[in-house]
């Protein structure tokens, strides 16, 4: 049996989720970049620790305030089983790729400035394996991937975190809204900008 592993956030309902979803709206305009390659090495933490494995984010471009309040309304209405199905309608803003897999779409990503740097948000659709979805066990509840890129502008500064296999829900006894993660969240390292000039 696996074991979940839950991650309160510390504001409470729906509000907690517009902020994960990208508090980043005192930022500078989203427009269209060029085209931003970022490589990271993910290490495994308590059950997976040892464990390591590639990223790589191609990010074409970066979404909108509309889309942002299209996910917000759409777990308001229908919990993280609505986002799900939100983030299904919303076109392609890039790929994440990891070693190994043919990697998939990203439906939302936000470029949030920092004091030092920027975070890179990303919220998107898990793919679910033909195997998986046969046996339709629990691990199909956790349908969401969620990365979180924080580039430094020092040098070997940057971090990031992965959660492959999560879901959103609002905890009925304390009205906070928790990231539920199938497994441990693997931490991202040796974070490098690929971007070319």
């Amino acid at each position: 049996m696996q074991k979940t592993n839950k991650s309160i956030l510390p504001i409470t309902s729906v509000a907690a989720l517009a902020l994960f979803l990208l508090a980043s709206f005192s930022s500078v305009a989203q427009d269209k970049p060029k085209r931003e390659v970022y490589q990271a090495q993910a290490m495994g933490q308590s059950t997976q620790m040892g464990q390591t494995f590639n990223v790589t984010v191609n990010i074409a471009e970066y979404s909108d305030s509309e889309e942002r309040q299209v996910l917000v309304q759409a777990f308001e209405k229908s919990g993280s089983e609505g986002l799900f199905n939100a983030l299904e309608k919303m076109p392609s803003k890039g790929r994440i790729s990891m070693t190994g897999t043919l990697g998939y779409d990203i439906a939302f990503v936000r470029k949030i400035p920092t004091d030092g740097g920027f975070k890179i948000r990303v919220l998107t659709n898990r793919p679910i394996q033909i195997g998986e979805a046969w046996v339709n066990g629990r691990s199909v509840d956790y349908n969401l991937s969620a990365l979180e890129l924080d580039i430094s502008n020092e040098k070997d500064k940057s971090s990031g975190i992965l959660l492959p296999a999560s879901r959103f829900k609002i905890d009925k006894k304390t009205n906070e809204l928790v990231l539920e993660n199938l497994q441990n969240p693997w931490k991202l390292v040796n974070i490098q900008d690929r971007t070319e000039n």
